[in-house]
């Protein structure tokens, strides 16, 4: 009842502004789920988004996934170390690390399908396609990292083919700086990393990337070499940190956008 009186009162322009006032507050109040919630009825509009939005639905759905990815790396470390010393809890810990992987898979299942059903089809520039198929890949990449068997097996497929996607239209269309470019090269290689387990391949993507990039950076304004040296520097501390990985392993912690 409330979403009519809101429609008939200021129509479908006044109703996804009210839509993302409440976003922006659900934001400062760290309402997460809400706040993604929220964005998905902005989605399901059918117009555009511009970069500030696309901005709210990203920082929604990162901090509600991240948050309990951080949970599921945790119980999972514990499930080891459990394990190891023959603890008699260890079904407790499975359960509890099944039902963290339940609420992940939801909120990734959400956003794909927001991305792949109302926001891919209208995206009118390269920047835009680059940045939702980006997001797809990151959220295929999620559900690799815990999924299992035919699961795991589809969702890194599913991960690379976003990001390959992603990839081509950001190679032709955008500059080697441009900061969505840089972030796709970023989590891109990440996945190489991590789930494809090919530290090789993940330091070629990454160094590619920051080469490319670096011969331009003097030509950029303050702003936007700022947003491009941040990205940078996380693509050179994983190289860093890669490259040590491939002469000692049992290094981790790697960064991404």
């Amino acid at each position: 009842a409330q979403v009519f009186s809101c429609w008939d009162m200021a129509g479908k322009a006044g109703y996804r502004d009210l839509l993302l006032v409440k976003a922006r507050l659900a934001e400062h109040a760290e309402r997460y789920e809400d706040m993604a919630q929220l964005m998905r009825d902005v989605a399901a509009l059918g117009t555009e988004l511009n970069p500030e939005d696309r901005h709210l639905l990203s920082v929604a759905y990162k901090n509600a996934v991240g948050s309990r990815r951080t949970a599921w790396r945790a119980i999972t470390s514990l499930e080891h170390k459990e394990a190891a010393r023959g603890s008699t809890k260890l079904h407790i810990l499975k359960e509890y690390k099944e039902s963290i992987e339940e609420e992940l898979r939801q909120l990734c299942e959400e956003v794909l399908t927001v991305l792949t059903r109302d926001l891919v089809p209208v995206a009118s520039d390269p920047e835009s396609k680059v940045y939702y198929l980006k997001l797809k890949g990151d959220y295929h990449r999620y559900l690799a990292e815990f999924g299992g068997g035919e699961d795991h097996g589809k969702s890194t497929e599913d991960a690379h083919t976003s990001y390959k996607m992603a990839s081509d239209v950001a190679l032709n269309d955008l500059a080697p700086t441009h900061p969505t470019r840089l972030g796709l090269a970023l989590n891109f290689s990440v996945f190489y990393y991590e789930v494809m387990n090919s530290p090789d391949r993940a330091c070629l993507l990454a160094k590619a990337a920051f080469d490319d990039a670096i011969s331009m950076m003097d030509t950029l304004d303050e702003a936007q070499y700022k947003d491009s040296a941040a990205i940078m520097q996380l693509l050179r501390d994983n190289i860093a940190l890669w490259t040590s990985d491939m002469q000692a392993e049992g290094i981790d912690g790697d960064y991404e956008d």
